[in-house]
């Protein structure tokens, strides 16, 4: 049996309250990764599912109290202390965050900051090499003229092409596993579609594993092999995406899919309407 890439058992994340108890935001959550394959966690503000991730890369808030396991291709990686995290985290396990503004140094020129990030977990890289791996990288994520756009500002990309920075980042040292929290939160839905594009690309030319999390339904149908869903910290459903979205089993799961927008009747409605009524002047032309 193959060792999962990404393996998390019993989870539980609880926070001390001024009465001197806790609140639980995570409870006894679990889901298995294989290696390559993808893993969506849908749910919504408050649900439980950025938190998770920040469990995974060892970045909890300070007094946050974690139970359970996180096996990462099979070592428990949860309760490391801080320098064995370090050299996991960047490395085998990279994550790109939805806002890449806050997370892009904009005193330092792009490039030097995927540089950085490669020798961080590369210490032996020369600089010549850590500036081959930066643009190679930018490349990767399809940034024209990469070479020359390595000199350049955070201020001076686009949210978009920011995003790829934040990809290009998280790629340069090759990772097992990619965490995207909410990767396109803030663009515009042209833009959202070629971040998604590229994530799968990735997926299918470098074999890493992802996690999505999201709460975007119709991202996840797109994007994903199986889909977490939380509610309240917990995992109410757990399914292969097209299960999910063919057959739900969760009343709170039915209620997302039902709150999705679709076109095909407003399609369908539009057309009647145009057929009754064919003098109708189309826009532009009034």
């Amino acid at each position: 049996m193959t060792t999962p890439l990404l393996e998390v058992q019993d989870l539980t994340i609880a926070f001390p309250t001024p009465g001197g108890g806790s609140a639980e935001v995570v409870s006894e959550l679990g889901f298995a990764l294989p290696p390559g394959g993808s893993l969506g966690i849908v749910g919504e503000s408050g649900s439980g599912k950025s938190m998770t991730s920040l469990a995974v890369m060892g970045l909890l808030p300070k007094g946050a109290r974690l139970a359970g396991r996180i096996r990462l291709a099979g070592e428990d990686i949860a309760g490391l202390p801080d320098r064995r995290m370090r050299a996991i985290r960047g490395d085998r396990i990279a994550m790109v965050f939805q806002d890449p503004l806050s997370s892009l140094n904009p005193y330092y020129a792009v490039g030097f900051q995927i540089e950085e990030a490669y020798r961080a977990h590369r210490p032996r890289a020369t600089r010549r090499e850590a500036r081959r791996v930066a643009v190679e990288a930018m490349e990767r994520v399809h940034i024209p003229d990469a070479a020359r756009r390595a000199g350049h500002y955070p201020h001076q990309f686009s949210g978009g092409m920011r995003q790829r920075v934040m990809i290009a980042i998280a790629l340069s040292t090759e990772p097992d596993l990619l965490i995207a929290d909410e990767p396109t939160t803030a663009l515009d839905v042209t833009v959202q579609a070629q971040i998604l594009a590229l994530l799968r690309e990735i997926r299918r030319d470098t074999g890493t594993g992802l996690v999505l999390i999201t709460h975007d339904l119709a991202v996840v149908s797109e994007m994903v092999d199986d889909v977490v869903v939380m509610r309240a910290g917990r995992c109410v459903e757990h399914a292969p995406v097209a299960r999910l979205f063919s057959d739900p089993q969760h009343a709170y799961t039915r209620a997302l899919l039902d709150a999705v927008p679709r076109l095909d009747d407003e399609v369908g409605e539009l057309r009647t309407v145009r057929a009754a009524a064919p003098d109708t002047p189309r826009e532009g032309e009034r």
